[in-house]
């Protein structure tokens, strides 16, 4: 991957959005969306990385994949940051 690819990546991974065809700027990945229109699992805790007092995580398992979303708590619980984790590497998320 070439590191200006890596980096557009990093970017998108770090602030989930959706682009409305009307609208002329993102809008935040709220949870409402999130919650209704993706099958998911509710986790007790987040993982360490992207863990703090203000959010709640859930998780989604795609293909070999787990992917975690951190949504905070206040305003409409915009999605604040994102990880994936191979799903043989279930124990990392769970420490």
């Amino acid at each position: 991957m070439k590191p200006v690819k890596a980096i557009a990546l990093a970017a998108l991974l770090a602030a989930p959005q959706f682009v409305s065809a009307e609208a002329t700027t993102p809008m935040p990945l709220t949870y409402e969306v999130f919650e209704e229109a993706i099958p998911h699992i509710d986790l007790e805790t987040c993982p360490s990385e992207i863990a703090g007092d203000d959010r709640f995580c859930r998780a989604v398992v795609h293909h070999d994949a787990i992917n975690v979303f951190a949504f905070l708590y206040d305003a409409d619980s915009p999605a604040v940051a994102y990880r994936s984790y191979p799903a043989d590497g279930l124990n990392a998320i769970l420490d």
